[in-house]
């Protein structure tokens, strides 16, 4: 197992039990949010967190206690392309801002003395390692060679983010370093799949009980841990059916109809899940569309007379991770569940060929249905992969395409004119000609791609790839002012309005975002691959109401011209940037900080 839980997580046995044990503490501390364990002859320091008894700290503002995540924080946490910001738990966030420099110095001092750095965190400690994690992964840059200057391990806890959060850490390729551990029937991972409205009474009551572990009484007539454990089920159920169909490619449409009327739980697991079956065996799984089916299944009923019994089971399972990770590591049984679309759907009661997957499985208590569920999510995966094929056949197409637009740049310019002018005006037919159809032909290259990001349907590390990022910023700088050309030159801003307002393709805009995320640049309005379009709009407007425009525009031209990005002839006579230039004051253009390049 040892050698087993290295190759897993990067962590050894004994480094998980003691994160276990510290994080179990951390909720015995007074005034303090976060115990420090220090291991004696080990790299490692573990910053154990402590989590709330209290629902409010469960559960804030709507339904489920969803809010964006605080981007001046976590910069990467949204998707680049679609720019949809990642939505987490705001009552846990809130938590995290308040506490979060409360331990940066420490951290910091362990890092200078080469210290590897371990979050952890039982319940709703939990998601305290997990910003904590991520917090330090955006702000501070790794040593040369290091690949895991930070660690996540969590022990029963609660859902945190929505799938972008997930896309997002997947993309960073930081989803390696959470690794999350979850009993069997444990109620506290599922909680966040039914709505505060649903279990907030009998939450708190739950909650009671988790504080006073070791003096409660069980069983306890005021506490019914049965009616919270139905209503999480019957909600986690909604869910995991809704994910399931739409992984099967064939949309159930009364879960359809239903989700319009009724709201569906935002959150999503990530990283790595490994469940412990309660028999020793310990299952480790990546696949986080997987992970939100065994979330459901795993925790069914065989019939309605053990709810009772489950749901005191269930509580009593978040409380004791220690013993059970104690008595699991000791028994060397870890099974990884690669190749879902692999997996048997008979039980293993019911097959002659037992291995030590479908022993696993059936510890787990998944079902046939259970099984197909894992089966179309690890297809879900494969298909993605796929996708990607496909879409990486296209790069040497891609780029031998823009080769032959750059060589009609050069062309134009050896005739003394910028080749947006040339093709806004169409003098040279065969030319243009042909630039127009490697226009059209990368344009749907480029569109096909951007629907299969749109729609999620490449691998959540795509957006990441430096290959594509470059390919992308190449295709953009060369390609969209022909596109702009095209556009003012068929007047569509008479029926569409201005480029940049509804004009601007997504093809430019995603890949614009790619560029500038890598770079950790902020998104500009305005890039040097559509400088034309604002050019073009320029003389339509009254001068005094573009004052300020003028200005951002101005510093732009200049940085540019200097790093080369405008190419030859932008500010010879005759182009679009001086009849635009033309049109203003004299007085301005006297002092204006472009009349240098003018007529050069």
């Amino acid at each position: 197992m040892e050698d087993n839980m290295i190759e897993a997580i990067g962590m050894s046995d004994d480094l998980i039990k003691r994160a276990c044990s510290a994080s179990m503490k951390a909720h015995k501390l007074s005034g303090k949010h976060y115990l420090r364990s220090k291991i004696r002859g080990s790299p490692f320091v573990v910053f154990a967190f402590a989590g709330s008894w209290s629902v409010k700290d469960f559960f804030k503002h709507t339904s489920f206690g969803e809010e964006d995540i605080n981007l001046k924080m976590f910069r990467s946490m949204k998707s680049i392309g679609p720019n949809e910001t990642a939505q987490v738990n705001a009552a846990f966030a809130e938590r995290f801002e308040i506490i979060h420099k409360t331990f940066k110095t420490e951290v910091d001092k362990d890092r200078k003395k080469g210290k590897q750095i371990v979050f952890a965190g039982h319940s709703s400690g939990g998601p305290m390692a997990i910003f904590a994690t991520l917090w330090f992964l955006e702000n501070t840059n790794p040593k040369e060679g290091e690949q895991f200057p930070f660690r996540c391990l969590t022990f029963g806890s609660p859902l945190t983010g929505d799938k972008i959060l997930g896309h997002a850490i997947k993309r960073e390729n930081w989803s390696r370093n959470f690794t999350h551990f979850v009993m069997k029937h444990d109620i506290v991972p599922r909680i966040m799949l039914a709505p505060r409205a649903h279990i907030e009474g009998e939450l708190q009551k739950v909650l009671n009980f988790f504080k006073n572990y070791k003096t409660a009484m069980y069983p306890n007539d005021l506490l019914q841990p049965q009616v919270l454990f139905r209503e999480v089920m019957k909600n986690a159920s909604s869910v995991a059916s809704y994910a399931a169909s739409i992984l099967m490619g064939c949309p159930n449409t009364l879960l359809n109809t239903l989700s319009t009327y009724v709201q569906l739980s935002p959150y999503k697991p990530f990283g790595k899940y490994i469940f412990c079956t309660g028999n020793g065996k310990l299952v480790v799984v990546e696949n986080s569309d997987a992970v939100l089916q065994m979330l459901f299944y795993s925790s069914q009923l065989d019939s309605e007379a053990q709810d009772v019994e489950i749901a005191f089971i269930s509580l009593h399972q978040h409380m004791s991770y220690e013993k059970e990770l104690q008595e699991s590591l000791a028994m060397k049984n870890l099974i990884f569940l690669n190749h879902l679309q692999n997996l048997s759907l008979s039980s293993v009661g019911e097959t002659l060929n037992v291995d030590s997957t479908d022993m696993a499985l059936n510890d787990l208590g998944l079902s046939a249905r259970a099984r197909l569920c894992l089966r179309a999510a690890g297809e879900f995966e494969d298909q993605k992969k796929r996708n990607q094929s496909s879409v990486d056949k296209y790069e040497v197409t891609i780029a031998k395409a823009l080769k032959e637009i750059e060589a009609y740049q050069t062309k134009c310019e050896g005739h003394n004119m910028n080749y947006y002018d040339a093709f806004k005006r169409q003098k040279d037919n065969k030319s243009d000609f042909e630039a127009n159809i490697k226009r059209i032909e990368l344009s749907g290259k480029w569109d096909e791609i951007i629907d299969l990001l749109e729609n999620y349907e490449l691998p959540d590390e795509f957006e990441g790839r430096q290959n594509w990022i470059k390919l992308g910023t190449e295709f953009r700088q060369l390609v969209e002012p022909l596109d702009i050309a095209n556009y003012y030159r068929h007047f569509k801003n008479d029926d569409c309005g201005p480029y940049m307002g509804k004009g601007r393709p997504r093809r430019y805009r995603f890949t614009q975002r790619w560029s500038e995320h890598a770079s950790k640049t902020e998104f500009r309005s305005i890039s040097s691959s559509c400088i034309w379009a604002v050019v073009e709009e320029l003389p339509n407007e009254k001068f005094e109401d573009i004052k300020e425009k003028l200005e951002a525009l101005e510093k732009a031209l200049q940085q540019w011209e200097g790093e080369g990005k405008l190419g030859k002839h932008v500010f010879s006579e005759g182009s679009t940037v001086v009849d635009c230039w033309k049109t203003f004051p004299d007085q301005y253009r006297s002092i204006s900080g472009l009349a240098q390049y003018m007529n050069k």
